[in-house]
């Protein structure tokens, strides 16, 4: 007996070792690299594509690349991705050829998205960046066409990259979970835009709807969307910018805890304005959809009754706790949400530092608060007229003048 606890002893030691030899290997490491087949292709750019790809990356690279204070995408730290993924900063795909992919080819280009896979490096890239492998060749045709255009956006700008610090969690699911897509062996294309159901599919899932509303974000499947655990039934931990951890919402048709009692309208509305059937409005990391149009909005819609009801209770949401000596203006910009967007200095998604500076009277700075998309046109901003209280707006713009002249006596220190 003695002899066998022995052996089951060194047994249990030797797999311990194993183990810790493990773990301190993919904590050394890096991403795994895979061989690069990259593509010889051209892809013609026509004002089509130009602005078709703009919309594309409008929802699906920008937020991510655009940084608040130079305004183009150069990349940004993602004070919005949960703490357990470590610090990361997305890259400069502004058209500079060293700092950002104005050298790149459309190969390259191409490979990168539809494989997940660096084509300059051989590394994977990390499973909360953008990977596209069923979306349709002319869309990613469309996206590169944008990349390579005039757009303000793009433009060369001399930024330098910053390098994150993935965590071992991280790290260990590039090992183990996360592989590189093949690039298709077959045309992939666009979906019947009078097929409702084939449309919304197609949109959920090249949208990130399935990432986003997944039970776990770490086991989604893209390329068979409706085999991913929890499909659409929410529960994934997601953080505003400054990192208070949110859940996802349950968007299947369940009427008790999904959203089985919306109209279409009421969907739409919700897409369009970010405004729910109860009055309430989404909390960022969701937004609003403004560039979808009304046919797309209806179908997705009508691919969402298509998806079995779950029955998943949404999970609370991390509150903030304000002082008890918070000004009027600092409730006002608390119970809105404002600084889950715009973070609780001002400087998140977008600078509201700035808009002491730039709009030095009242009346204006309210009125871009209240009909922001007049001022932005492609903003996800909620429109705020109608829904912030009349005798709230003085003290907000009070509140965000205030957020100006802080980060204003920090920086001169």
């Amino acid at each position: 007996m003695k002899r066998l606890l022995k052996y089951a002893g060194l047994g249990i030691g030797a797999v311990a070792l194993f183990v810790g030899i493990a773990a301190l290997y993919i904590d050394k490491s890096d991403f795994p690299k895979y061989p690069v087949n990259v593509p010889t292709v051209k892809i013609e750019s026509t004002p089509e594509r130009v602005q078709r790809g703009h919309k594309l990356a409008m929802m699906l690279c920008v937020e991510c690349h655009q940084n608040a204070e130079t305004k183009q995408i150069t990349g940004r730290p993602m004070y919005d991705l949960p703490a357990e993924f470590g610090t990361v900063f997305t890259k400069n795909i502004t058209q500079h050829p060293t700092k950002g992919i104005g050298a790149w080819s459309d190969g390259e280009l191409l490979y990168l998205l539809r494989t997940g896979v660096h084509p300059k490096t051989s590394l994977i890239i990390p499973l909360y960046m953008i990977r596209l492998p069923a979306m349709a060749d002319e869309d990613i045709a469309s996206i590169i066409a944008w990349l390579r255009s005039s757009d303000p956006l793009v433009q060369p700008l001399d930024v330098n990259n910053r390098f994150s610090e993935p965590s071992f969690l991280t790290k260990f699911l590039m090992r183990v979970v996360v592989k590189l897509f093949p690039l298709p062996s077959e045309k992939i294309a666009l979906p019947d835009s009078t097929d409702k159901i084939a449309l919304g599919k197609y949109l959920v899932r090249n949208l990130g709807c399935n990432d986003c509303h997944a039970a776990d974000v770490t086991k989604v499947n893209p390329m068979e969307i409706e085999k991913t655990a929890g499909f659409l039934g929410g529960g994934s931990n997601w953080t505003d910018v400054n990192r208070k951890v949110l859940y996802s919402s349950n968007i299947t048709f369940d009427k008790e805890t999904g959203i089985g009692a919306w109209s279409e309208a009421d969907f739409r509305r919700a897409m369009h304005e970010g405004i729910r059937p109860d009055g309430t409005t989404f909390r960022y990391p969701m937004e609003r959809k403004p560039l979808l149009t009304n046919n797309e909005i209806n179908a997705i819609y009508a691919y969402l009754q298509t998806v079995p009801h779950l029955k998943t209770p949404r999970k609370p949401s991390e509150e903030y706790v304000l002082p008890a000596n918070a000004s009027a203006g600092m409730k006002v910009y608390y119970n809105y949400g404002c600084q889950r967007c715009h973070g609780e200095s001002g400087l998140g998604i977008g600078d509201l530092r700035q808009a002491d500076k730039k709009y030095p009277d009242d009346e204006t700075l309210i009125d871009v608060i209240k009909h922001t998309s007049k001022y932005y046109p492609e903003t996800v901003m909620i429109q705020w007229d109608g829904i912030i209280k009349e005798d709230e707006y003085k003290p907000l713009a009070d509140y965000v003048r205030e957020l100006g002249r802080k980060a204003d006596i920090a920086k001169a220190h």
